[in-house]
């Protein structure tokens, strides 16, 4: 069995949340603001200082992170602009790779799951976005009631599908919020490496690929 992280590794987060802030200070006056990339990495850092908090829900995470993101930049804060947020986040896209790949992966006989840190009604949206790739389960931090890298998302999974941490490959492309906390539960993890970063840092991923046609050839390698 497999699960993911959903935005970032099945779907493009991080072009669509900088091209969302690009536009809300190009909106603001700012002519200059800089790289989306730079405005998302900030932006990033503020909504996993939001989540340490106590739990809400993921639309107040995105509004909140993103009102201290507008005041340190000194434009003009919208209340509407969460909502906006919210919206956009609805309709990112996957990447060109994730459909076809875990289709494959699941004729192999891979189960899929999801474990995100979102709300059910935003995930039920990105799900239509995936179609006609069907998921076996969906964890989302409402259900939870807390957000990765929280380990009880990973063992909420874990429970909800019937399976031991060993029989799961944790694939995503961020170690912070997943192949760690992943690991410390016991699972095997898999790094989507899509920008050819370095490793560094003490977490080694038990296998790293490029996009998730690793993963499907990984899978069609076991039947």
């Amino acid at each position: 069995m497999a699960t993911f992280d959903c935005y970032g590794t099945l779907v493009d987060w991080e072009g669509g949340a900088a091209a969302f802030l690009y536009d809300l200070a190009r909106r603001n006056g700012d002519i200059d603001p800089g790289p989306g990339r730079q405005l998302r990495e900030r932006w990033e850092e503020i909504q996993f200082e939001v989540i340490q908090d106590d739990y809400r829900t993921y639309r107040k995470v995105l509004t909140e992170s993103l009102r201290t993101w507008v005041a340190e930049r000194g434009y003009r804060w919208n209340e509407r602009e969460g909502d906006a947020f919210e919206s956009a986040m609805q309709s990112w896209q996957p990447f060109p790779d994730a459909i076809p790949a875990l289709i494959r992966a699941k004729k192999a006989g891979l189960r899929l799951v999801i474990i995100s840190n979102t709300d059910r009604h935003i995930m039920e949206r990105t799900l239509a976005q995936l179609a006609p790739l069907a998921f076996d389960a969906v964890v989302v931090a409402e259900d939870v009631r807390s957000y990765k890298p929280d380990t009880r998302n990973f063992t909420q999974a874990l429970e909800s599908c019937g399976a031991k941490p060993e029989e799961i490959l944790h694939v995503a492309f961020g170690f912070k919020y997943d192949i760690g906390p992943a690991q410390e539960v016991g699972m095997q993890t898999a790094w989507i490496n899509r920008h050819r970063e370095p490793l560094s840092g003490d977490v080694q991923p038990d296998h790293e690929w490029r996009d998730l046609w690793g993963l499907a050839e990984f899978a069609e390698a076991q039947t």
